[in-house]
């Protein structure tokens, strides 16, 4: 049964990682006598899709952690709307944040949520009295994919992963990662331990996950840039995934569905509960479900529980929000970026994430960005 439906995720996988980000996507219906512009009545196709904005060219950039996400997504868009392009560029959360901030995307995907300052700085490109907002669309868990021969169900906790990543410890075969997988015949080779080389929501749920469960082993700040001192570094979740699978003695983190998508095995965690704990949505779901919407006045940032030890709740997970003006948007592709979010964050939109290895976001939290994006303006 495992193997049956992790056959299935993988096809589900490849089929959207087949999907680039500069896919076509449309907002508008079929029919000839269709006005243009974003004021032009909704259309809809069988499956619920109301296509507005038509003709709008919408630009989108930032996190790699949800690139499958959008790429899924963009497959059921296209199918229903035929005329507004939406190109999604992976870029990574910092870089993307840096590029709403300036003007050059109508939202952003990013796996931290925006700091003071960034919110501070959005009032500059939300016209009108606008501020930039969380809304949280995709979740999942940040899985560590390791290539070791041999070794299966490899066991680590929160301590031996900081020391790894720390460059403290650096063979397979060191007595910490022995005493968590005692019948392991686990070999000498050196640890390659990949980080990431940009700025990254996905570094900065990881690192926070390092500093909460090992504050003792982990002396660095979390954040989206890479702190620690030594180690490999890759552009991207694409870009570890590719390291790790290529590379004898590696390990690295990234989105469930790179590990999946690549045939990656990944760490099961001892959290402290009666049993590790894999990577897997239904247990990243269990986590996320246990987070709080902290942000206020209409923003929905999470704060997340990264400590857990319930049973069956993988701890390192994270959400990925598509940051968007309350108000003060550019009316050229606003009618095209409700859209597309309101597809998003749909129950169709939310039930693909979980065949491809994300989870979906818990029923009373996207019910509130439903109503969210309703309001954008």
């Amino acid at each position: 049964m495992k193997l049956q439906r992790t056959n299935r995720l993988r096809a589900l996988t490849v089929g959207a990682l087949a999907v680039t980000s500069a896919l076509v996507l449309t907002a508008c219906g079929s029919d000839d006598n269709t006005s243009q512009g974003g004021d032009s009545p909704s259309k809809a196709d069988a499956g619920g899709i109301a296509c507005k904005g038509e003709g709008s060219n919408l630009l989108a950039s930032g996190s790699s952690a949800q690139k499958n996400a959008v790429d899924a997504w963009v497959q059921a868009y296209q199918q229903a709307c035929t005329s507004t392009k939406v190109n999604y560029n992976p870029t990574g959360s910092g870089a993307g944040i840096q590029e709403f901030l300036q003007g050059k995307t109508a939202f952003a995907g990013s796996d931290s949520a925006l700091k003071p300052d960034e919110v501070e700085a959005s009032t500059k490109v939300c016209k009108d009295g606008g501020k930039a907002i969380n809304l949280p669309m995709v979740g999942g868990p940040v899985a560590l994919g390791y290539n070791l021969p041999g070794v299966e169900d490899l066991v680590l906790d929160a301590g031996t992963l900081a020391k790894i990543f720390d460059s403290k410890i650096s063979q397979w075969d060191d007595e910490a990662i022995q005493e968590l997988n005692p019948d392991a015949d686990l070999p000498s080779t050196k640890i390659q331990a990949f980080h990431r080389s940009d700025e990254s929501g996905t570094t900065d749920n990881f690192t926070t996950y390092l500093k909460d469960a090992a504050p003792d082993a982990w002396p660095y700040e979390p954040a989206k840039a890479w702190a620690a001192k030594g180690g490999q570094s890759a552009n991207g979740s694409a870009g570890v995934a590719t390291n790790v699978k290529q590379t004898n003695g590696a390990i690295g983190y990234f989105e469930l569905s790179y590990a999946t998508g690549n045939e990656i095995p990944t760490v099961q965690l001892d959290t402290g509960a009666g049993e590790p704990v894999e990577a897997t949505v239904e247990n990243s779901s269990n986590g996320i479900a246990a987070g709080k919407i902290v942000g206020t006045d209409g923003d929905l940032a999470m704060e997340l529980d990264y400590t857990t030890k319930e049973e069956g709740a993988y701890p390192i997970i994270l959400v990925t929000y598509e940051i968007a003006c309350d108000s003060g948007n550019d009316p050229e592709t606003l009618e095209a970026m409700k859209s597309f979010l309101t597809y998003a964050a749909s129950e169709d939109g939310q039930n693909q994430l979980a065949e491809i290895g994300y989870a979906p976001i818990p029923d009373e939290v996207i019910t509130k960005v439903r109503e969210k994006v309703s309001t954008l303006s």
